[in-house]
């Protein structure tokens, strides 16, 4: 109820400025999206929710000189299957109105927010994920000197239809150059950045003694240099008993560095994490993908090609440890290998493995109302994850263009749980992508992939055909084929075929289909997607 009453006051003194304000125009924008399918057939044991699904929404935002207001509504009735039962339903959850001049920025009601690179404290949303964590609350950023930012919170955060928790956030970066007012090109640019959160929960009556506060601190540093950009962070959190980590009390950290090179023709990313004991919620009995007020980066290259993004990497905040590295390189045209148009050539790497943990005083590793375990920072535990891929990306005339690339992953399913097989799972994939361009108008996109594996339900084949007639037409088909897989009845066909109509700011699609079980990833988050059969609408439209 306060936020509502402040929301109101400041909306009515917002309306008084406007109305003695003739000369400024207000401008009005938005956007809808509506997702729905009708479903023939479920092809699983999943929950078949009334022969159809509804996902869609529709973002309304106000600005007027300094001030800024809107809302979203939102409708999933019921929400499309794969994501969460509890969205069931229709409201306004996200609601605002901010005010901004040169040195403030003032918001009260909902709003999204990020610390650093999120290890500390991340609210954002990915509707592809049916995820969304935003705040409810009051929130300030001030710039009260030229290189010098300020960001404070206190808010609630939603969990479906309500907020709940109570979070409290404080940050500040310092830009030395700016600071100094420092120009010379030739001298390091540096950033320094510290954050504070706290979540504050009733202990509640149990048996343990529960803290009503948890706090975490974090600090960061950036410098670039020319063509180099170094950065890193390291967090901290307190002892944090929850669901997560079996109600231990150890405390939990949480290490980031990145390391850039970019020049002509060629760059290179270098990135390290380690997390331990990193899970932080509104709320220590939350689980899956709920209430989370942190979201470390993910340290594994993230695959738009079908098959290569069927074993995904999910970021396992409770422990993990691994390096991600990716070089790419454009060989210069004319040059032998780089052919009349130039040739790019990609190399990536990502490696995961768990933390190894080590008992105390003889209590049995995660115990229940202990310290939990003891962990040292350069000892690696058990491999889960690895991925190694290139891919050549050429343009061969003006007509033909194409890349191809393979892959080798390594995916420990005892961990990341895509279907129901148990066990680490091995595949070589390969995908080749062309285009083929009649005009300036027209032009056909060929995609063939394989994947070879013999875990799991065994090897995949896909064809895709995708005609565009620029700049308002699309047809698209496609077939995944599980041929390798042991079961013969199960050796099924998840075919598609879709089209689309686009024009200025409105877009439509439908499609027709199978969709095959698995697990779709964003960002290190990820949404669990059971087979089905059905069609399925896409409508969105900007303004």
């Amino acid at each position: 109820m306060r936020i509502q009453a402040i929301l109101l006051i400041l909306g009515m003194y917002s309306v008084s400025v406007l109305a003695q304000e003739q000369t400024t125009k207000g401008i009005l924008s938005g956007n809808l999206q509506v997702d729905g399918a009708y479903y023939t057939d479920s092809l699983s044991k999943a929950k078949k929710p009334e022969g159809f699904g509804i996902n869609s929404y529709a973002n309304f935002n106000y600005s007027y000189g300094k001030f800024t207001a809107g809302l979203r509504f939102e409708l999933y009735q019921p929400p499309m299957i794969g994501y969460d039962d509890r969205y069931q339903g229709m409201g306004m959850p996200y609601k605002y109105l901010s005010y901004k001049s040169d040195e403030l920025e003032f918001t009260v009601g909902n709003f999204y927010e990020q610390f650093g690179s999120g290890m500390i404290l991340r609210a954002y949303e990915e509707k592809t994920l049916g995820y969304d964590n935003a705040f409810e609350g009051v929130q300030l950023k001030y710039n009260p000197f030229k290189g010098i930012y300020f960001k404070g919170l206190i808010a609630r955060q939603r969990n479906f239809w309500d907020y709940s928790g109570m979070i409290r956030g404080l940050d500040a970066e310092l830009s030395i150059n700016e600071i100094f007012d420092i120009t010379n090109k030739n001298i390091p640019y540096f950033l320094i950045g510290g954050s504070f959160v706290s979540r504050y929960q009733d202990p509640q009556h149990t048996t343990l003694n529960l803290p009503a506060n948890v706090a975490s601190g974090a600090g960061r540093l950036s410098v670039i240099y020319k063509d180099v950009n170094l950065s890193g962070e390291y967090v901290y959190k307190a002892n944090d008993p929850s669901a997560d980590n079996n109600f231990i009390y150890k405390s939990g950290h949480g290490i980031l560095l990145n390391a850039t090179y970019s020049t002509k023709g060629l760059g290179i990313y270098l990135s390290a994490k380690r997390l331990d004991n990193m899970y932080y919620r509104s709320d220590r009995n939350a689980s899956s993908s709920s209430l989370l007020i942190n979201n470390p980066p993910a340290i594994a290259q993230e695959h738009t090609y079908a098959l290569s993004a069927m074993y995904p990497f999910a970021t396992q905040a409770q422990g993990e440890m691994g390096l991600q590295s990716q070089i790419s390189y454009k060989f210069k045209k004319n040059s032998l290998l780089g052919g009349k148009y130039g040739t790019k050539l990609s190399l990536g790497l990502s490696w995961v493995n768990d933390i190894k943990r080590d008992s105390i005083d003889g209590f049995a590793i995660g115990e229940k109302g202990t310290l939990g375990y003891q962990s040292d920072i350069f000892a690696l535990g058990e491999h889960w994850y690895t991925d190694i891929n290139v891919k050549i990306e050429k343009k061969f005339n003006d007509k033909w263009k194409g890349s191809f690339t393979q892959l080798y992953q390594e995916f420990d399913n005892n961990v990341f749980h895509v279907g129901s097989y148990h066990g680490k799972i091995y595949s070589h994939i390969s995908v080749l992508d062309f285009t083929y361009k009649f005009n300036t108008k027209h032009a056909l996109r060929t995609e063939l992939e394989h994947l070879f594996s013999k875990q799991d339900k065994g090897s995949w084949a896909m064809a895709m055909l995708e005609y565009s007639i620029s700049p308002n037409w699309f047809f698209v088909i496609w077939d995944q084929w599980n041929y390798g897989n042991e079961m013969s009845a199960d050796r099924t066909h998840y075919y598609t075929g879709s089209f689309g109509y686009s024009r200025k700011a409105n877009r439509i699609q439908i499609s027709y289909g199978k969709q095959r079980e698995g697990v779709v990833c964003a960002g290190g988050v990820c949404r669990y997607v059971p087979a089905f059969e059905g069609v399925m609408l896409s409508v969105s439209s900007t303004f």
